[in-house]
């Protein structure tokens, strides 16, 4: 059989022509003023996309955490409920789920706690007082909370019970066997789908474009939709997506590599 070469060691032709790609981009920006105008709107934009992913990520890491550790409880109804919520999550389109969370739950939720608040003598909420971007944020952490739980599943369950039994019979509890031997060693494994994720999900922010959040997708739409350089306008935008993008995936190699290193025995 023959050896398998590591393709992280060859050398990065695909990012030499990504960059001359991106440097032909620049010029093309610095050169023409209409493309200089799109690219300054644009960047605008730039500020929600990164918002909407790191929130959003970060809520759904936490939320998949949580489901992760419920799966593995040994209550059978703590186990049932995580895989309730996981199966429907991964079930729903996250173009389905956006459009029901903003405009079926959220309204749902107001109307239910307008009629506690009357009844209560506290002020009304207003449908307009939950922004669309937070609604976004949410039906983006809930869809992406399934598919965390799963990576977080995958590490714990990855951890030999052996050390699980030897840190009981030390007497350490089941929280201090998670924070100190499950926990750290499960993230090894489960790091490189984690920073995946992380990239689909910037790409996914896109999707908040269809409630009119004003992200690069939907900026994108509104000039090219005024200035008719639909080709510009949209190279622009696929030009920024691609950099958040490949410029997470270099770091999260660079992690990985180094996780690697540490883990490795040496001589």
């Amino acid at each position: 059989m023959p050896r398998r070469r590591d393709p992280d060691r060859d050398f990065p032709w695909w990012l030499l022509i990504l960059g001359a790609t991106g440097l032909w981009a620049g010029w093309q920006v610095a050169t023409s003023p209409v493309q200089a105008g799109v690219m300054a709107a644009l960047l605008q934009g730039v500020q929600i996309t990164v918002v909407v992913s790191v929130v959003a990520y970060l809520a759904a890491a936490a939320l998949g955490l949580g489901l992760a550790v419920m799966s593995l409880s040994r209550h059978l109804l703590l186990r049932q409920a995580a895989r309730l919520w996981i199966e429907v999550m991964r079930g729903i389109p996250i173009l389905v789920l956006l459009l029901y969370v903003a405009f079926v739950i959220v309204p749902g939720a107001i109307a239910g706690w307008n009629a506690l608040a009357e009844a209560a003598g506290l002020p009304p909420l207003r449908t307009r007082d939950v922004p669309l971007l937070w609604r976004a944020v949410a039906a983006l952490t809930l869809a992406y909370s399934a598919f965390l739980a799963e990576i977080f599943r995958a590490g714990l369950m990855a951890v030999p019970e052996g050390q699980v039994e030897a840190a009981e019979s030390l007497g350490l509890s089941r929280g201090q066997i998670f924070r100190l031997i499950v926990f750290p060693q499960g993230f090894r494994v489960i790091l490189p789908p984690l920073g995946n994720d992380f990239v689909a999900m910037v790409k996914d922010s896109s999707l908040v474009s269809v409630l009119g959040v004003t992200d690069v997708t939907q900026l994108g739409k509104v000039i090219s939709a005024g200035n008719f350089r639909y080709f510009e306008t949209y190279n622009l935008v696929a030009l920024i997506y691609l950099t958040l993008t490949v410029g997470l995936s270099l770091i999260l190699r660079r992690i990985e590599a180094r996780l690697r290193a540490q883990g490795s025995p040496r001589d």
